[in-house]
Order: structure tokens, then C-alpha cells, then sequence
């Protein structure tokens, strides 16, 4: 039987017949691109050789230059000191001349007046002198001294006096020496009423010291009076004067405080206080007006002569006279050794006590010329050796700055305050 391929092909590999019946599969066409065509070869990368970044370092050159120059513009070179303070006990008792000497001192006096109104009890027949308070002014050279009884007048012709001597201070035609007392009218009425008012001396009339010695009232003239007024009695009268001097006593202290001058302290304790009755007046309600007037006198010492005082004691001593002041007066007290009030034309002593401190002071101009030229450490060594600085602070700006300017004047020194 002869042979066909079917004979020779394995069945495994045999392809089933085409059934005529079932539609046939078209063989799908061969796409020729359905592959990329590979790609085309790469170049060579070549770095690109980098250029030096000039406008980089222009730049940075330029801010390093600026903030050079402006560490230099705004360099300092400062010293702040801080004084050297001691704090201690005061005790101790002293004498003060005036104007002049070791402890110089002066005084400032001051008048006021309460008035209490209280009902009357009865009427009285009277014949009181009016009365005030005038500053006696003294443009010489030396002081004037007044007897008791010396006469002032004014210009309509009204005689007042006072009731005591008194010596007015020296002084000048630009800053006269002041007194201020009590004046009493010649005469009791009504008529010596006045308000403020200029006086001459008649006892000085026709001679040099007739320009040269005069006073003044800046307040008004009152108690006078001539007739029958209500009254109080006795007991009444002398309760309400107690009262008004209890009043006045704390009241002194704030009337002499403004009146001290520049340069000068005022010491608790210092202030002495005198009281003296005015005549009573009747007012038209019923009402009896009671017065009492005070006059404070004050003795006030120059500050750096009180200072020294002070700080011998304070300090002890390693003190040599050097300028110095007190931070508060308030820890001290003052005592007058004497029975009467200070006067001006004589000695005054006095007992002094409490505690104080005391401020060295400072020259700045030394200062800065100490550490002219010197490096920092040899400015800090310097300034130990000035008693009078308790601490400094060096600052020395910019930071490459080896040593303060050689001319003071470039040097800042601040002394701080204790």
C-alpha cells in the first residue's frame, strides 16, 4: 500500500485538516515595522569646562569691605565707672561759722501764720498794734547790725519797729544779705493795716548805708485794731494757740525746703522754730479769730562741706579731702548744742548722728586721659589705682582695636549713678 506524508509526520506534529465546512483563518500578514529600528549610537558627552565665577567674589570682596568699614565707623571706645560708695555711722559734734571757715553755714528764715475762727464768749475793749513780718536787705560788704526798737517807715509816713537786735549778713548790690523779723506798729488802729510794703531806715538818714540798707513786706500787715471786739477767754485762748502751733510745727519743714538754694543741704533736725501769739480779731459773724505765727529759722550747710564731714567718719582713713557727696542726708540728724536760735553773725554748734552714704566722685576728664593710649588690660590696671572708682567696664569696638585712642577727647567715659 503505498505511502503518503501522513505516514511520515509524527501525529504530534500533524496539523488537523482544514474542515471545509468552518471558515478558514486568514495567515495574518507579516508587519515589517512592528520592531523600532534600533537606535541610532550615542555621542560622546564632552564636560564643558567651567568658568571662573568673577561677579561671585566681586560681590562677597565688596560686602567684606563694607562691613569692615562700617565696623569701623561705628567703633567705640567707652569707659563706665561706677564710684566708689561707703556707707557708715555718724557721730559727732562740730562747729559751723558763717559764710566762711571748714564748715560754713547760713540760714534761711521763714514766717507763716494760722488762723483758727472760733465762737466768741464776750467782747473786749482793745487798742492792738498791727504787725507782719518785712526782710531787712543788706548790700554791703559787711553786716549791719540793728538795736532793738530800730524804726522802719514807709512811704505814706507809718513807724513800725522791731523787738529784738539783729544783724543783717553782708552781701552785694546783686545778691544782697537777708534778715527777715517781725515788725510792730508804732501806734494800735486800724490804720496800720497795710499791705505790702517798701521801708527806709530813718535812724540810718544821711549817711552811706541810708541806700545801702532798707526792707520789704510781701505780705499784708494785720492785728490792728482800737475799740470794743468779741472775745474768748483765757483758758479758750491759750487751747487754740496750742492747737495752731501743733499745726504750724509740721507745716515749717515744707515752707523752708523750697527756700534752699542750690548746693546746699538741709538736715533734719536743723530747722528751729519760734511762736509768737497775734492779737485777736473779731469778725462780723460772731466769731473770734485766733492767730498764731511762726518763724523758722534754718541752718543750711554747703553739700560738699557737709560731705566732708561726713566721710571722715564714713570712709576714715583712706580719706584725704578727695571730692566727694552724700547720696541722702535723710539718716542723719541735726542737734544745736546752744539754748537759743542760730543767728547769722555768730558760731553755731551742733551734734550730727545717724547713718550715710557717701559717693566718691569721678572726673571724667582724668579718666579718660589715664587710659589714653593704653591697651586694655593696662587701662584696667591703671584704674585700680583711683580711689574714687569702685568698677569700670572697658569697651573697646572694633574687635581688633589693641588700645584706646591716644586723645582723650575720642574716649566716651560715663560715670553711673550708685
Amino acid at each position: 500500500m503505498p505511502r503518503t506524508i501522513t505516514d511520515i509526520v509524527p501525529p504530534s506534529r500533524r496539523r488537523p485538516a482544514a474542515d471545509p465546512l468552518l471558515p478558514q483563518r486568514q495567515p495574518e500578514p507579516q508587519d515589517s515595522g512592528s520592531f523600532p529600528p534600533p537606535p541610532p549610537p550615542s555621542p560622546i558627552y564632552i564636560r564643558p569646562r567651567r568658568r571662573f565665577p568673577w561677579g561671585t567674589a566681586i560681590v562677597a570682596v565688596i560686602v567684606v569691605i563694607l562691613a569692615v568699614g562700617a565696623l569701623a565707623f561705628f567703633g567705640s571706645a567707652k569707659v563706665d565707672v561706677f564710684p566708689t560708695t561707703n556707707t557708715g555711722t555718724v557721730t559727732g559734734t562740730y562747729t559751723a561759722t558763717p559764710t566762711s571757715g571748714d564748715i560754713p553755714f547760713q540760714l534761711v528764715t521763714v514766717q507763716k501764720v494760722a488762723t483758727e475762727n472760733v465762737p466768741a464768749e464776750s467782747t473786749v475793749t482793745a487798742n492792738d498794734a498791727a504787725q507782719g513780718s518785712i526782710t531787712i536787705y543788706n548790700t554791703q560788704a559787711k553786716p549791719q547790725p540793728l538795736i532793738n526798737n530800730t524804726r522802719f517807715q514807709t512811704s505814706d509816713g507809718l513807724i513800725f519797729r522791731i523787738h529784738q537786735s539783729v544783724t543783717v549778713p553782708a552781701g552785694s548790690a546783686v545778691t544782697p544779705g537777708t534778715l527777715t523779723v517781725t515788725a510792730y506798729a508804732d501806734s494800735p488802729g486800724v490804720t496800720y493795716n497795710i499791705g505790702p510794703a517798701s521801708f527806709t531806715l530813718p535812724g540810718l538818714a544821711n549817711t552811706p548805708q541810708a541806700t545801702e540798707v532798707y526792707a520789704k513786706s510781701t505780705s499784708a500787715m494785720a492785728g490792728g485794731f482800737s475799740g470794743t471786739r468779741p472775745a474768748v477767754g483765757q483758758a479758750t485762748d491759750d487751747t487754740e494757740h496750742q492747737k495752731l502751733q501743733a499745726t504750724l510745727s509740721g507745716q515749717m519743714t515744707g515752707e523752708v525746703a523750697p527756700k534752699v538754694p542750690d548746693g546746699y543741704v538741709l538736715i533734719p533736725g536743723s530747722i528751729f522754730v519760734t511762736y509768737v501769739p497775734l492779737p485777736d480779731t473779731g469778725n462780723t459773724d460772731g466769731t473770734v479769730a485766733v492767730k498764731e505765727q511762726a518763724t523758722a529759722t534754718a541752718v543750711i550747710f554747703p553739700a560738699d562741706a557737709i560731705s566732708r564731714v561726713v566721710a571722715t567718719q564714713v570712709v576714715g582713713q583712706q580719706y584725704n579731702g578727695q571730692p566727694i557727696s552724700l547720696k541722702d542726708v535723710s539718716g542723719l540728724t541735726l542737734a544745736g548744742t546752744g539754748s537759743t536760735t542760730p543767728a547769722a553773725n555768730s558760731s553755731f554748734s551742733f551734734t550730727l548722728s545717724g547713718t550715710a552714704t557717701v559717693v566718691w566722685k569721678v572726673d571724667p576728664t582724668k579718666v579718660a586721659g589715664a587710659v589714653a593710649g593704653k591697651s586694655r588690660a593696662s587701662a584696667q590696671s591703671v584704674l585700680t589705682g583711683f580711689p574714687e572708682i569702685g568698677r569700670a567696664t572697658l569697651t573697646l569696638r572694633p574687635f581688633w582695636k589693641g588700645s584706646y585712642p591716644s586723645d582723650p577727647a575720642d574716649i566716651t567715659v560715663t560715670v553711673e549713678t550708685p
